[in-house]
């Protein structure tokens, strides 16, 4: 994978110019990741470790996900096939576009994207490449923890945002307990939450601000077992959490993040996570795949 994705970087910052106070965050920029988020890992580990048919890839995302194997495909000459439901940001729309893969749009959610995408892939012989529950996206993601361990070495604690699952099985699973993983996740898609009151994966609400990235219904069956082993523990915060950290990241950093990249900032900024004196906590922002910015205007 190394030649093809982006070594992201991280960015210390002062808890104060955020009202923390004496408090170190390393900042992990997967934002600035090839498609625009941390997917891209997942997206090429699949196309390199798997055969690819004639026919290509087919992929269904909320967004981030299709405009990542979009771009891989792209990068790798393999046809795809990419399918977002209506809720998907037009940022990510105009990504998947920009490559020249096929697109289809349609339905209200990821699941309804799913069905579609698994229709095609009976009818057509492509390989499915899934956006978080394969054993290849969950290695692929698990990069972003093996890069950051190597920039930031003295964490205690990192804050990942959770969605279907993919991306803290693979950090907490590279991490193996070294250091404190916490997921975050929005209480209007409360999928990882629901799934560890349940003991499993189970279906859980699939809205709010973040609903393009992280309302895939129920977390992954392979994702879970990972993550009950070594994630710390989750935490939700609100929609309105979500959208505070986004514009204190413009305010304070000029980063433009998207709701779901958002999301474990959030945690930190509206005290849902609460951390202790000294303690050296890493995040990560996921995407920014966004419309908040219009340079046309």
């Amino acid at each position: 994978m190394r030649p093809h994705i982006r070594q992201t970087p991280v960015v210390e910052v002062d808890g104060g110019d955020f009202g923390l106070g004496a408090l170190r965050v390393s900042l992990k920029l997967e934002l600035l990741q090839h498609g625009g988020s941390f997917k891209a890992r997942g997206a090429f580990a699949n196309l390199l470790m798997r055969d690819i048919p004639k026919v290509g890839v087919a992929a269904a995302s909320g967004g981030n996900h299709g405009a990542a194997v979009a771009y891989a495909s792209m990068k790798l000459g393999i046809p795809a096939k990419i399918f977002v439901p209506s809720i998907s940001s037009p940022a990510k729309i105009q990504r998947i576009r920009d490559t020249g893969a096929e697109l289809v749009v349609g339905g209200d959610g990821y699941a309804d994207a799913l069905a579609a995408s698994e229709e095609w892939v009976a009818r057509s012989g492509a390989l499915a490449i899934h956006a978080f529950d394969q054993r290849e996206t969950i290695l692929g993601q698990g990069t972003s923890g093996l890069e950051f361990e190597r920039q930031a070495p003295e964490l205690d604690t990192v804050l990942v945002p959770v969605g279907g699952g993919g991306l803290i099985a693979g950090i907490a699973a590279w991490y193996e307990r070294r250091v404190r993983v916490i997921g975050v996740e929005p209480e209007a898609s409360p999928t990882l939450t629901k799934a560890i009151e349940a003991g499993g994966p189970v279906d859980a609400e699939a809205g709010g601000i973040a609903a393009d990235s992280l309302a895939p219904r129920r977390v992954g069956v392979q994702v879970f077992p990972i993550v009950s082993r070594h994630v710390e523990r989750v935490v939700v915060v609100s929609d309105d959490a979500i959208r505070h950290a986004q514009k204190s990241l413009w305010a304070t950093l000029r980063i433009v993040a998207e709701p779901g990249g958002a999301a474990a900032v959030a945690a930190l900024l509206s005290g849902r996570y609460e951390f202790s004196p000294g303690e050296r906590i890493g995040v990560l922002l996921s995407g920014g795949n966004t419309v908040a910015v219009n340079f046309d205007r």
